[in-house]
């Protein structure tokens, strides 16, 4: 065998670790009894300790530097590209602090959602505290001396940086302000009305994911506090949650997460436990579930299908014929929650987060002043005060477990999906009236053959610009953002 076959074998099994480890975390928040927290995250620890030994095996490097990249085709140079990062990155970071943020962001989940649950920021600030610090080190080790942000910024999205991000959002930010202020001075459409059924809500639900195109001989669905979608390859797996009084949550969060799995589900299987076999980025991973869940699910032609559905579901439930409909499932309101969020306003959810946690890794912010901090940002972003911490600083599980630098990563995508979506209208003629139909097939076919096969063969932003040809920039989001809303609400 030759050096570059030695490696892929090796890689083959470390890739097939990380996805038991991905396991052990899907189990954690769907499955896992709660007392079983502080075994989890020995466990969590144990698996790291070796995850991080083979990502750091001196036998890598030695592979790497006996492999002659220049006789190989793009798919094997490719696949070069993400190992020689991703032993690079883990080389520069001690194995005992590896594993110490694994056992730490284990148990500092189960506390957030306990503090969520009580309302109770100071109950989890110390754990917090502890991640934060263990982050920063983190950090430290991977800059090597630049902006530890964006040492912890490629984790999610290599080749961005955080000054690349500010001069996205500072085009993103005034735009979608002004947006949100013409809209909220006119009348709410109306909202929908009654209670909806859990069983009922859960089978249309799964409907939605198999109308999307979701494999479940390969999948799950769950239900867990905060949606999300784990695994790669043969076994990709989703969670929703569900709100007696609004439907809505359960059928968004479950086409989002839809679109997060089929990008996993899709990639060419010549990939599997491969680096290439998995989403290339947090941004381009954001940009399919975030183009199914709005510019294809919450479009006129596909509400118009989606209404008559909750109607042999659920019968009246308040809303006359479709354009009400329509108007409800995109109507702009004041709310606290990012995952509940509209629209036009969900991105400047975002932009808080991320100034926030730029803050923290900084120093220029204590988790002392956090709380405080978020309140002020939202009440001077927003104009209302929140009211309370599970829906202020306490309602996302990213920082419990280190995700820092993953929020700019949501409107990153958001962007990315403003291009494909320009350039999907453009290449499947008819796509309304098969949107009307419930018939998504043209349009995530596209999807599926311009991007997601491809998995993390290009680069983030290459990944894009193939799929869309276009240069990924803010204007074709902001230009349907206007076109949709503006007609909306008449503006």
């Amino acid at each position: 065998m030759t050096a570059y076959d030695d490696l892929m074998a090796f890689e083959h099994d470390t890739q097939a670790l990380a996805q038991v480890a991905g396991r052990l975390g899907w189990d954690q928040e769907t499955m896992m009894p709660r007392g079983a927290a502080p075994q989890r995250g020995e466990e969590m620890a144990a698996l790291e300790k070796v995850l991080h030994a083979r990502r750091t095996s001196a036998q890598v490097g030695d592979w790497l530097a006996a492999i002659d990249g220049a006789g190989l085709d793009a798919v094997a140079q490719a696949q070069l590209r993400e190992i020689r990062r991703s032993y690079d990155r883990a080389s520069k970071v001690p194995g005992d602090l590896a594993a110490e943020i694994a056992k730490v962001t284990s148990t500092a989940q189960g506390k957030w959602a306990e503090a969520r649950g009580a309302d109770d920021y100071a109950a989890f600030a110390p754990v917090l505290e502890q991640v934060i610090a263990l982050k920063r080190q983190e950090g430290q080790a991977l800059a090597q001396g630049g902006d530890v942000y964006d040492a912890m910024l490629a984790d999610y999205e290599p080749g961005t940086t955080a000054a690349d991000l500010e001069v996205m959002f500072g085009a993103l930010r005034p735009a979608l302000t002004e947006l949100r202020g013409a809209i909220l001075d006119e009348p709410a459409p109306a909202g929908v009305t009654g209670t909806f059924d859990e069983a009922a809500q859960l089978q249309l639900s799964a409907l939605l994911a198999r109308t999307f195109g979701y494999d479940e001989s390969h999948g799950r669905i769950d239900k867990a506090v905060h949606p999300f979608s784990s695994g790669s390859g043969l076994d990709v797996r989703i969670t929703t949650r569900t709100n007696p009084t609004d439907p809505f949550n359960c059928f968004y969060s479950t086409i989002h997460e839809v679109g997060h799995a089929c990008y996993e589900q899709n990639i060419d299987q010549a990939y599997l436990l491969t680096p290439l076999g998995q989403g290339v980025s947090m941004g381009v991973h954001e940009s399919q579930s975030r183009i199914y869940e709005n510019q294809l699910g919450r479009s006129r032609a596909f509400t118009g299908w989606l209404y008559g559905q909750m109607r042999d579901a659920f019968g009246d439930f308040g809303i006359a014929d479709e354009d009400a409909f329509y108007a409800a499932v995109n109507a702009v309101s004041n709310g606290y929650i990012r995952t509940e969020a509209d629209e036009v306003q969900y991105n400047l959810h975002v932009l808080l987060r991320f100034d926030l946690e730029r803050a923290l890794m900084s120093g220029d912010l204590t988790v002392g002043d956090l709380e405080a901090a978020w309140n002020d940002r939202f009440a001077a972003d927003f104009g209302y005060d929140v009211d309370r911490t599970s829906n202020g600083v306490l309602q996302d599980v990213h920082w419990s477990v280190g995700l820092f630098g993953y929020f700019p990563t949501y409107s990153l995508g958001n962007v990315y999906a403003g291009c494909l979506y320009a350039a999907l209208r453009e290449a499947v003629p008819g796509l309304d009236d098969q949107l009307a139909a419930g018939d998504l097939s043209a349009a995530t076919g596209w999807l599926r053959d311009g991007l997601q096969t491809h998995g993390g063969l290009r680069s983030p932003r290459d990944t894009i610009a193939h799929a869309s040809g276009m240069t990924p920039g803010p204007e074709p989001l902001l230009t349907y953002l206007k076109a949709k809303f503006q007609a909306l609400y008449r503006l």
